[in-house]
C-alpha cells in the first residue's frame, strides 16, 4: 500500500472505514449505510428539504444526493414528495427513521469517539489533514492542478 497512488489509498481508507461503520449499524439492528448520514443530519437540521437544499447544505453533488435519496427511499429511511409547483422533490425522514434516530445518535457518538482515538494514534490528525486538503482543493481544484501539470509537461517536452 505504501507505493499506491492517492486515489487508491483514499478508496482503501473509505472502504475500510465504511465497512466497519456499516457493521456497527448492523450490530445495532439498523439497515443503514454511512452515506445516508449527511442526508439524515441535514433533514434533522432543516426539516423536509429539496434535493438541491440537501446538496447545498452537505456539499455533496446534486446527483450524489439524488442517488443516495433513491437508495434511502427504497429502504424506508425517507419519503419523497413534490413541491406545490411539481418542479422539485421534497425529502423528509420517514416515521421509522425518526424512531431510529436515538440509536443512530449512539452509533454516531461511538464513531466520533473512535475517529478521535484514531487521530490520537497518528503523527498528524487525519481529521485536520482532511480539512486542510478540502480547503486547498476549494482554493484550487484538483482538475486545475492536473491541467497545469499537463501543460507544464507539454512545454518541457517541446523545448
Amino acid at each position: 500500500m505504501k507505493n499506491s497512488m492517492l486515489g487508491t489509498q483514499l478508496r482503501y481508507l473509505i472502504e475500510h472505514l465504511d465497512t466497519a461503520v456499516e457493521e456497527s449499524y448492523r450490530q445495532a439492528g439498523l439497515e443503514y449505510r454511512p452515506r445516508y448520514t449527511p442526508v439524515v443530519r441535514t433533514l434533522q437540521a432543516l426539516g423536509p428539504s429539496t434535493i438541491r437544499a440537501i446538496s447545498n447544505h452537505t456539499g455533496i453533488s446534486h446527483s450524489g444526493v439524488s442517488q443516495t435519496v433513491s437508495h434511502m427511499t427504497k429502504q424506508g429511511w425517507v419519503k419523497v414528495g413534490g413541491t406545490e409547483d411539481g418542479r422539485e422533490r421534497v425529502v423528509a425522514l420517514s416515521r421509522s427513521a425518526e424512531r431510529a434516530l436515538p440509536e443512530l445518535e449512539q452509533c454516531w457518538k461511538a464513531t466520533a469517539k473512535v475517529a478521535k482515538s484514531l487521530d490520537a494514534e497518528l503523527s498528524y490528525p487525519l481529521s485536520t489533514l482532511l480539512e486542510e486538503a478540502i480547503s486547498a482543493l476549494h482554493r484550487r481544484p484538483f482538475g486545475d492542478r492536473l491541467a497545469s501539470a499537463r501543460r507544464t509537461k507539454t512545454r518541457a517536452g517541446s523545448e
